[in-house]
């Protein structure tokens, strides 16, 4: 008789329509399998509208069995999902900071620290005013690239204005309107989707990238390069992180002690979109 094969599940609660427009999952679930496939684990992903779903397909993979470990992403502070799944007796890795996880493995990214860097790289270029267009601000990683920017920005005296989106195209255009109005000279982005609806928006409303305003998307997946003009990006290597979720996954089905697997540092790229 064969082994049945063993599964790693990701709940992603987000809008379907926000979730089809986004690269970033694309690429990480990408690298999770890389490590997972040659190791007899399927991934399952799971999208769902909010997060008592998601808690929900926790509670019933956990009953019935199906799943052998869950990777929990979008960590909120004091995050209910935590303890949901020790209690569940479910393997599992938080992709996030170590903070999030009372005692779970994480992979962790320092997302203050290079929203900081973004900042003062932007500074250098002689920018006085700068945007940020953030993500949804109840996710834990939107609240450190915040905390981080907001304190590069006061440390070097510079005006840095927030605006945030859900990750959509649409909302981005809403809130970089909104920065464009506040007469921000450079804008950086949560995600490199937003950072397009940027580009659409500052040219709608006659504003030049690079030469009135400059813009920085966060991934640097191919839609940057893509981009007209190509965007510059705080470069993260996603499908690399996935590769190390997938062996910490792997290190905590296998009953490993929980550890923090550190991400790959991120790097500035420059391209056309800054000056």
């Amino acid at each position: 008789m064969t082994q049945a094969q063993r599964r790693v599940g990701v709940v992603l609660a987000r809008a379907s329509r926000v979730l089809g427009q986004e690269p970033f999952y694309h690429e990480f679930i990408e690298g999770l399998e890389r490590v997972l496939t040659p190791a007899g684990v399927s991934v399952l992903v799971k999208v769902v509208t909010d997060r008592e779903a998601e808690n929900q397909a926790y509670e019933r993979w956990a009953e019935r069995g199906r799943i052998d470990g869950v990777i929990l992403v979008d960590l909120l502070p004091d995050d209910d999902r935590v303890p949901l799944v020790d209690r569940l007796g479910l393997p599992a890795v938080v992709l996030g900071a170590p903070s999030t996880a009372s005692g779970l493995p994480t992979v962790w990214t320092d997302d203050a620290g290079y929203a900081r860097e973004a900042v003062r790289l932007l500074a250098g270029r002689g920018h006085r005013t700068i945007g940020h267009l953030s993500g949804p601000l109840s996710f834990m990683h939107t609240q450190l690239r915040r905390e981080g920017a907001e304190a590069e920005a006061a440390s070097l005296d510079i005006t840095l204005v927030q605006a945030d989106g859900d990750y959509s195209y649409e909302s981005a255009r809403v809130a970089t309107a909104e920065l464009a109005a506040r007469s921000c000279t450079a804008i950086i982005c949560d995600s490199d989707l937003m950072a397009l609806a940027a580009l659409d928006t500052l040219r709608e409303r006659n504003l030049a990238v690079p030469a009135d305003v400059s813009v920085v998307a966060w991934d640097d997946s191919a839609l940057c390069q893509l981009a007209v003009p190509a965007l510059s990006a705080m470069s993260h290597d996603v499908a690399r992180i996935g590769e190390i979720a997938g062996g910490a996954i792997l290190d905590a089905m296998a009953g490993k002690p929980p550890a923090v697997y550190q991400a790959p540092p991120a790097t500035f790229v420059a391209r056309d979109s800054t000056g």
